[in-house]
């Protein structure tokens, strides 16, 4: 009897594995600029980007994760950084949307390492595996943070954009 459960434990991690996997693969983030430029990037895109860990326990957020830096992905988009990051460069907002429509907003300034040796990264992986569906595909994790209120799940759009008046 305990071997049974042994092995239907296990067929069902690796079933939670499998899945998880496989809906990571086939998420897209889309990313949009100030100018309207547009990039959408798959889980294998940002696999393939400079990623970092961190370890984090926060509320009920803990474990290790991986991820590209904020500041690297929105590059992409025209985001300016190190001298650049002045003026009206520094009235522009970042905006990270979830499929649950929860929003959050980060300054350019608390992503740019010219600023703040704090890096926010948008998250594909925790422990070792890709982030489950309570996760995922993708989420931020800003470490340094009290509470985890912008550790937005579920992450699919990243709008940099002039903040409004």
């Amino acid at each position: 009897m305990i071997a049974r459960f042994v092995i239907v434990a296990t067929a069902l991690a690796a079933c939670k594995t499998a899945v998880a996997q496989t809906r990571a693969a086939g998420s897209t983030l889309e990313l949009i600029g100030p100018a309207g430029q547009n990039r959408m990037l798959s889980a294998s895109d940002l696999g393939a980007m400079r990623s970092v860990d961190t370890t984090v326990s926060s509320h009920n957020v803990h474990g290790r994760y991986r991820g590209v830096p904020l500041a690297d992905l929105l590059r992409l988009v025209g985001r300016p950084s190190g001298d650049s990051l002045r003026g009206a460069a520094l009235g522009q907002e970042v905006l990270v949307e979830a499929s649950d429509n929860y929003r959050v907003v980060f300054a350019p300034a608390e992503l740019d390492s010219g600023f703040t040796d704090k890096v926010v990264i948008l998250a594909y992986a925790k422990d070792g595996s890709p982030l489950d569906s309570s996760e995922g595909p993708f989420r931020v994790i800003a470490p340094g943070e009290k509470r985890p209120a912008r550790w937005v799940r579920g992450v699919v759009r990243i709008r940099l954009r002039v903040a409004s008046p």
